[in-house]
């Protein structure tokens, strides 16, 4: 069943409640979409684990909703539950019958993956398994849905080549020519469930024609969309080195006076974009889906920068904020090159009219003052800021430190739906 009507649609979004999960909610409301939300809130207590907690205060879902009601008149159809459990997938395609589904419903921390087996082992079953449940919930609903997944620039690594926006590459090993799926060589448990997701949507395409943009995006950082016009509308900011990546987390350090910590000689270069930019990406590619049995590759970044350039961006923003803060340099935890080639192609999203509207430099401000009155809520958890979770084989255990048992964080609640 097609739900279009207008040029609009019905899309269901995996991962709800999360950092990209709701603003994209609200962007995809506001442009007329009808919009169904699929968490199961397992974010928050995983974040509570280790002792943090969103630097901004968020709703409970129920409340956003509300909130969302209220403010902007988006009716959001919501159902809590988890996507590793088949029966619970397949009944919300059925149920909501969406021409395309977004897959943000993933254990999205790289840290949190390296703690220990446990860590390791929920990322992996977790991640693969909602995503294979996920193909064969298309293929027994519906094979016309359009899949749009997250996945990250982190599955290539650190290449000396250019890294292609492809599925493939053309190849020459001992004199013999082939077509084989773009080399990846992950840095992490977590980005390595990316790698697998990206083979497993990609098989999927090749033997039953799944239609699919698979989502290579680079550290996104900020506090806003156009649409979070009200605090009851905010998204999670989070901070801590388990869960905050380091845009996020040296905007903080900024605020709660401490030096920005850059990872070994900070020479590390990633692909960044703000969450407005983000969000407007990511509506563009809900909005022009690929031709019906194509897997689609998009790379997702506005700014190639270097760990030790961010750090100079924010000390100069908070300068002009009146805020004087040092920078620093600390063991790398990870296992990664300091200093490497690193050249992503970026094609599919301009061709669609993407245009990014915000750069770092023009961002860090806001972004610091729209923390400043968090900053007592932020000092609670100033202790989980530094890195402890090493990649080589340690002892990682004060990672989990503060958790009622070393399970809590793989337990969903068990609700079975929130009024939206």
């Amino acid at each position: 069943m097609n739900t279009k009507s207008n040029g609009k649609s019905k899309v269901v979004i995996l991962g709800a409640d999360g950092y990209l999960g709701w603003p994209l909610l609200l962007r995809l409301a506001a442009e007329g979409h009808n919009v169904v939300g699929v968490d199961n809130l397992v974010t928050r207590k995983s974040v509570e684990s280790v002792g943090s907690d969103t630097a901004i205060p968020i709703l409970s879902m129920e409340h956003r909703l509300k909130a969302a009601k209220d403010i902007h008149g988006f009716n959001i159809g919501f159902h809590l539950g988890d996507i590793t459990n088949y029966d619970f997938l397949r009944k919300v395609l059925h149920e909501e019958k969406p021409d395309t589904v977004v897959h943000f419903a993933e254990q999205r921390s790289a840290p949190f993956s390296m703690i220990n087996a446990e860590h390791a082992s929920y990322t992996m079953s977790n991640n693969i398994i909602g995503t294979i449940n996920l193909i064969y919930a298309i293929m027994d609903v519906n094979p016309k849905i359009t899949m749009v997944k997250m996945g990250t620039m982190g599955e290539f690594g650190t290449p000396n080549f250019d890294i292609p926006e492809s599925a493939f590459v053309e190849t020459e090993i001992r004199g013999r020519k082939d077509r084989i799926t773009t080399p990846k060589f992950a840095g992490s448990w977590y980005h390595w469930t990316k790698v697998h997701d990206t083979n497993n949507i990609l098989y999927a395409n090749k033997v039953w024609g799944i239609t699919a943009t698979d989502i290579m995006q680079g550290p996104v950082y900020g506090t806003r969309t156009k649409e979070i016009t009200d605090e009851k509308l905010h998204t999670r900011f989070d901070f801590d080195e388990i869960w905050g990546t380091v845009v996020n987390r040296f905007c903080v350090q900024s605020v709660l006076g401490m030096p920005l910590t850059a990872y070994g000689k900070g020479h590390q270069v990633r692909g960044y974009l703000s969450l407005e930019d983000s969000v407007t990406a990511l509506s563009l590619l809900v909005n022009h889906p690929p031709q019906p049995g194509e897997y689609r590759v998009a790379n997702q970044f506005v700014e190639l920068l270097s760990i030790n350039q961010i750090a100079d961006i924010v000390k100069s923003a908070a300068k002009q904020l009146g805020i004087e803060v040092e920078i620093s340099h600390v063991e790398n935890p990870r296992v990664e090159a300091d200093s490497h080639y690193y050249n992503p192609e970026r094609k599919v999203l301009p061709a669609l009219g993407f245009h990014p509207r915000l750069k770092m430099a023009d961002l860090a401000g806001q972004l610091i003052s729209d923390l400043v009155p968090y900053k007592s809520r932020m000092e609670k958890f100033k202790g989980r800021i530094m890195p402890y979770t090493r990649w080589k084989k340690v002892d990682n255990s004060r990672a989990g430190e503060p958790a009622a048992s070393k399970t809590d964080f793989a337990k969903p609640p068990a609700s079975p739906k929130v009024p939206g």
